[in-house]
């Protein structure tokens, strides 16, 4: 069985060693850096940590105030909180002006759990992607978490960053690669391809692994960058495998598949099922009840799978 651990841990890990080797890294908070992880480096730079209360879009513009002055900020709050709240200072502080600010959220997504609808972020992704500018990423793991942390605090302009609460196994190696958008190929097959990304990449594995038992190949690839999404991998994969299902804790509206399913309408047009939240709010339960409930399982990606392929037959 595979390690568990939350990518919000990689991130706050990750943040404290960019912070030892670039003093103009800086940290601006809403209240929540503990469930964040960037409490990592309050208590290792306290006098590069600053926290402005419960106040997202006052964060925003201070960060976009401080980018401007040559820093490096990162802020940091619950997906809900930040990418809701404060939409438009996003959009205008950041985006408009193509600030030099990192934005992580924690806590998106049905496996938030517990918390229940209002904490639970479905339509993150969606929002973030629309926004000029904005590089949207969603990592596999706690090592890749920590691979996209240095790659966002080495790219310039606004960056959103979706990190876990609850812990997720640990798929990839130190040595695997992570470059900005560009998928990673997890598991090789010809029958059909599963692009997912965060949570969903585990369970696409694992629905590989059912139909390969009854004689289908399925390919599995981490699209970890949403936006810019890897044209290039999902055109390939498409004329190899002819068959595409998408796989996400998000709203099906506006996220992974949305964006998959656009450059397949340009290019490729193959059969395509998508596998996502269907236009609904979330509830309390265990992060497993709740990827059950809502069909978000192993067994609900093979399910499109068939269908997908029963579709490319016809």
């Amino acid at each position: 069985m595979s390690t568990l651990i939350a990518t919000r841990d990689g991130f706050g890990e990750e943040l404290v060693r960019l912070g030892k080797a670039n003093d103009r890294i800086v940290v601006v908070s809403a209240d929540l850096e503990d469930a964040t992880r960037a409490e990592y480096f309050k208590a290792a730079f306290p006098d590069r940590f600053f926290s402005m209360g419960i106040a997202e879009q006052d964060m925003v513009g201070t960060a976009a105030g401080l980018s401007l002055m040559g820093f490096i900020p990162f802020i940091n709050s619950f997906a809900v909180f930040l990418t809701n709240r404060a939409y438009d200072m996003l959009r205008m502080d950041l985006c408009y002006n193509n600030c030099n600010v990192k934005v992580i959220c924690s806590h998106a997504g049905l496996t938030v759990g517990e918390d229940g609808a209002s904490a639970q972020c479905l339509e993150d992704l969606a929002l973030m992607r629309v926004l000029p500018n904005m590089v949207v990423i969603c990592p596999v793991d706690t090592l890749e978490a920590q691979k996209a942390t240095r790659a966002i605090a080495a790219a310039k302009g606004p960056m959103y960053l979706r990190t876990s609460r609850a812990a997720l196994p640990v798929l990839t190696k130190e040595s695997d690669p992570f470059k900005i958008g560009k998928a990673n190929v997890l598991r090789e097959g010809k029958d059909v391809t599963i692009f997912g990304c965060g949570t969903m990449v585990s369970e696409a594995l694992q629905a590989a692994e059912i139909l390969g038992k009854e004689k289908i190949s399925a390919r599995v690839v981490n699209m970890h960058t949403i936006k810019p999404i890897d044209e290039d991998m999902i055109i390939r994969c498409a004329k190899e495998t002819g068959t595409i299902v998408s796989a996400e804790e998000h709203q099906m509206n506006g996220g992974l598949g949305s964006a998959v399913a656009e450059v397949l309408v340009r290019h490729c047009p193959v059969a395509m099922e998508m596998v996502a939240v269907r236009d609904t709010f979330g509830e309390s339960g265990t992060p497993q009840e709740l990827l059950k409930a809502y069909h978000l399982k192993d067994v609900d990606i093979v399910a499109a799978a068939k269908k997908a392929i029963q579709r490319k037959k016809r």
